[in-house]
């Protein structure tokens, strides 16, 4: 990763700048406060925004609603460029953010642009929710800040080391796999309660097997009796059976006599209401008269109807045609009458407008006057003749009225006639039919004693039938008897053999559960006795491992920047130990200059021994210096000449305000402050 440009909008002392970096070693050089650390946090914070812990006020600049930086470097072959952007509300947050790659922009959330980063830069994920410690002991940290770390407490001082030499996993291994044995521990508590009753459960099984075989033996005593029941069940059928073939003959006789009783009874019936009959035809035939009825009398009376008749449709047509005429002649009055009564007040002839002769009126007027009166005497001697034709046509009804009386007495009579003779008949047939019905009531009566006398032979059989239908009744109970014993045997079976069944699946289960306890103990054991022991020894062979490179190479810059009188070492939580003629020095009683000598010592061999474990990151060739001399006498500062040639490195920042340092570097960019605005000059 190489910086190519940065570009700073009301950051801190900043109102507007653009800085261009090359590879090479560059010197951001000026006074104390003239904002040459600015640009190192604009570059922090262009990369990966707002750290936790730090306010946007620390980079916003007083005063602005909204600032931003931008930063450009090449990375891989690839173009890229980030934009950040600061904004001003109830509190200063990144109002939004930008990545360009080769000239393909993104507009992406400030989260997204922080993984996307991580990524480009191969940084490990596990730092995307964290402080940038990677790139803070790789590529920048401030001075101060890593002073900070020497004095810090032991445990965080290694559990920081830990985290980003990327070792802290076998901490967070030993820690899990102690959560995992208490999770093992409880779990093996539960099992070993749940499997603590397995041999009683077991020796429970052998117990109901025991009893189910005894039951399964009595079963055969059961099904003994349930036979025996069952044969004197059926035995006791037959016999109530060969009773019912008896029964069934007394029920056949009793219906038949039941029959023949009705029979005779209806024939007795038959044969009273044929005597009553015979008396009423012989009383009908005695009491009628007999009477000669003449068949010639009642054809002239109908041929009288008949020409009555007709005479009376005659009359009817002809008062037809005098009501017709009648009408006529009415119509003919009304006409001639308004042209009578017209022709009075004419004057003037309506058609040719000329007025009438008076003789012409005096004749039409004579003219309908006579034909009113001709036409009224007509109607008169209409209505005469019309009057008798009515008086005719009642008279004649009389007659036809008269004539149909007659005429239906007669037929009446005639009626009679003929159903005396078939009284007649019907008397014989009655005699003869009653002579019958008193055979058949003799051979009935005959038929019905006999069936008597049968019914009280039979009789007897139905007290034997109780009998045999009561000793049935209770041979049926004592089969049901028998059947719900060995239902209840059987059930009895049933249930034991689905408990030894459940209690089998229940050992089966805890059997397994078992297994599972017994892998759960040796699990345990590997944990506690191999796995973790073995985690431990290669954290602390690591440990020792990066102890001693990191101590060599501590030790070696140290050497480089300080004279020979003094020594540097490591102790096991990489706390800096300084000796001087086999006496161990206090950190606190070292000059400025040893103190920021045993810092960058500390910070270059960190980079080494980082750069080295994770290889893989893209800022290895990128080293950012904050006031790496601060406190350096001139010997130390011609000493750190040496220093920057060894770092062997792409791209170098330094940021100083020590002017020897300008020599040591193939780039300066000098900065200066004006009325509290900082800017190149």
């Amino acid at each position: 990763m190489i910086i190519k440009r940065i570009v700073l909008d009301n950051i801190r002392s900043y109102e507007h700048e653009e800085i261009e970096l090359k590879p090479g070693s560059t010197l951001l050089s000026g006074d104390i406060g003239s904002g040459k650390t600015s640009i190192l946090l604009a570059i922090e914070f262009g990369l990966f925004g707002l750290q936790p812990g730090q306010r946007g006020s620390a980079l916003l600049k007083n005063g602005k609603d909204e600032g931003s930086v931008s930063i450009e470097f090449d990375i891989d072959g690839k173009n890229v460029l980030i934009e950040r952007k600061l904004k001003r509300g109830k509190n200063i947050s990144q109002d939004s953010s930008s990545i360009t790659i080769d000239g393909e922009k993104e507009e992406i959330s400030v989260s997204e642009l922080k993984q996307k980063v991580l990524e480009i830069l191969n940084y490990p994920q596990e730092f995307s929710k964290k402080q940038n410690l990677l790139y803070k002991f790789t590529v920048y940290t401030p001075q101060e800040e890593m002073k900070a770390i020497i004095l810090e407490d032991s445990e965080v001082r290694i559990n920081t080391l830990r985290h980003v030499f990327g070792i802290d996993k076998y901490k967070t291994i030993i820690e899990n796999a102690g959560v995992l044995r208490l999770k093992l521990r409880e779990e093996k508590r539960l099992l070993e309660g749940v499997t603590s009753n397995l041999d009683e459960d077991k020796k429970e099984i052998s117990k109901k097997e025991e009893e189910l075989e005894k039951l399964k033996k009595s079963t055969k005593e059961f099904e003994s009796n349930l036979n025996l029941s069952l044969k004197k069940r059926k035995e006791k059928e037959k016999e109530k059976e060969e009773i019912s073939i008896k029964i069934e003959e007394k029920n056949e006789i009793k219906q038949e006599l039941g029959k023949s009783r009705m029979l005779a009874l209806s024939k007795m019936e038959n044969a009273s209401n044929n005597e009553k009959r015979l008396k009423e035809v012989k009383k009908e035939i005695e009491n009628f008269n007999l009477i000669n009825v003449n068949e010639k009398k009642i054809g002239d009376i109908e041929k009288n109807i008949f020409e009555n008749k007709q005479e009376r449709e005659k009359i009817g047509e002809l008062s037809i045609k005098i009501n017709s005429e009648i009408e006529i002649l009415k119509t003919k009055i009304e006409e001639h009458s308004k042209l009578h009564n017209t022709m009075s007040d004419l004057k003037v002839c309506p058609t040719c407008q000329q007025d009438v002769d008076a003789v012409y009126r005096a004749n039409i007027l004579n003219k309908t006057y006579n034909e009113i009166s001709h036409s009224k005497n007509r109607i008169e001697e209409l209505t005469i003749q019309r009057n008798e034709n009515i008086k005719k046509f009642k008279e004649i009804d009389v007659k036809i009225f008269s004539s149909e009386k007659e005429l239906t007495d007669l037929k009446i009579l005639k009626m009679k006639y003929e159903g005396i003779i078939e009284k007649e008949k019907l008397l014989q047939e009655l005699e003869r039919e009653n002579l019958s019905l008193k055979k058949d009531l003799i051979l009935l009566n005959k038929h019905i004693n006999n069936l008597n006398d049968s019914l009280f032979k039979i009789s007897k059989f139905d007290i034997l039938f109780n009998e045999k239908e009561k000793e049935l009744k209770e041979a049926m109970r004592q089969e049901k008897i028998a059947e719900i014993k060995l239902m209840e045997v059987r059930k009895v079976i049933e249930v034991y053999s689905k408990t030894i069944l459940e209690f089998k699946e229940k050992v089966k289960k805890i059997e397994e559960i078992k297994k599972n306890l017994d892998y759960i103990t040796q699990l345990e054991n590997w944990l506690s006795k191999k796995f973790v022991p073995v985690v431990t020894f290669l954290e602390k062979n690591v440990m020792a491992s990066l102890k001693k490179e990191f101590s060599k190479l501590f030790s070696e810059w140290f050497q480089t920047l300080v004279s020979d009188n003094f020594v540097v070492r490591l102790t096991d939580d990489f706390t800096p130990i300084i000796e001087q003629q086999d006496y161990e020095l206090d950190y606190s009683y070292l000059s400025g200059g040893e103190r920021t000598a045993i810092a960058l010592a500390y910070r270059l061999a960190l980079n080494q021994v980082i750069n080295s474990l994770r290889s893989k990151i893209k800022t290895r060739e990128l080293v950012i210096l904050d006031e790496p001399t601060d406190g350096f006498s001139d010997q130390q500062l011609d000493k750190m000449r040496g220093v920057l040639e060894q770092l062997k490195v792409k791209q170098l920042i330094i940021v100083s305000h020590e002017q020897k340092i300008e020599s040591f570097v193939e780039n300066v960019i000098k900065f200066k402050k004006d009325y509290g605005i900082s800017r190149k000059e």
